[in-house]
């Protein structure tokens, strides 16, 4: 897939495009990637996403994401996006009249647009569908995706990780929730009690559920079970979110090396131990829970 940070660095020729944040990539922004496919398929043009980075919300309103931008372009690349356009979202660029952005979507020369229903963009959100109307003749405004009687939205699922609930969060996602960081020196407590863990450090913002979950671990070396915990270790009197992962049957330095974590099932909120016998105990029990969790 071909990315780009504005509408003028590729090719003049004809496109589809389909715009929004695209955070998470949930099953609601497949919907929409979908629909894109087809029209772009029906006018034999590429498939172009136009996205920002950050989304939108994490700098009008200081939410965390659920994809940085390169694990948003991993998703696009595999729901077969033909190019992506990552526009930096800066307080300059918000600030726009909406006849900016008309002129950006007019460089693209689309054939068919493709947004949600309530999609509105420029100063004040000013512009809205039909000012699209004016750029190109075929635009597509997809009603709110819904599941089992509630709206999907990107919002909604950074609750429900705030929450662990990572089950919901994957039924909203189409997909188990991930995130993805390098491997940092930690304080190797977890050796000395006998579950040593990788310190994953991911990008600021990134939205972590918070609790022990059971987990599948991408290394450089293979896949793993695993279980892994976001939080701050009241047990040692822990001051910082830490977000770290035992890795089942795994031996071996993962210092430095980027790993991927997929949250498969929650087992159990963060609680204080009266002792580090007492937690190895707990951790032990999380240990057979997360292995049958896993399958």
């Amino acid at each position: 897939m071909k990315t780009y940070i504005s509408p003028g660095q590729r090719p003049d020729t004809e496109t589809a495009v389909a715009v929004g944040s695209f955070d998470g990539v949930h099953l609601g922004h497949q919907a929409l990637l979908a629909r894109l496919k087809e029209r772009a398929r029906h006018y034999r043009v590429p498939s172009v996403v136009y996205t920002f980075d950050p989304p939108t919300r994490v700098l009008t309103q200081g939410a965390s994401f659920l994809s940085t931008l390169p694990e948003k372009l991993d998703l696009l690349t595999r729901y077969g996006i033909d190019e992506t356009i990552a526009v930096p979202f800066t307080q300059e660029f918000a600030a726009r009249p909406k006849e900016a952005f008309l002129d950006d979507l007019r460089t693209l020369r689309p054939r068919a647009l493709v947004v949600g229903e309530d999609f509105h963009f420029g100063r004040g959100r000013a512009g809205g569908l039909i000012d699209l109307k004016t750029v190109c003749a075929d635009v597509v405004a997809l009603p709110m995706h819904s599941l089992s009687g509630e709206d999907i939205k990107s919002t909604r699922i950074r609750e429900m990780l705030r929450l662990g609930d990572v089950e919901g969060a994957a039924r909203f996602l189409g997909r188990h929730y991930d995130a993805q960081g390098v491997v940092v020196q930690g304080d190797q407590l977890g050796r000395t009690i006998g579950y040593p863990t990788a310190n994953i450090r991911v990008p600021e913002g990134k939205a972590l559920p918070l609790g022990v979950f059971a987990a599948k671990v991408f290394t450089e070396g293979g896949t793993y079970g695993g279980m892994a915990n976001v939080g701050y270790r009241p047990t040692v009197s822990g001051k910082e979110l830490r977000f770290e992962v035992n890795l089942f049957d795994f031996s071996g330095d993962l210092y430095g090396q980027e790993v991927q974590v997929k949250f498969w099932a929650f087992l159990r909120g963060e609680q204080k131990f009266n002792g580090l016998d007492e937690l190895k105990a707990q951790l032990a029990r999380d240990a057979e829970n997360a292995r049958e969790r896993l399958g």
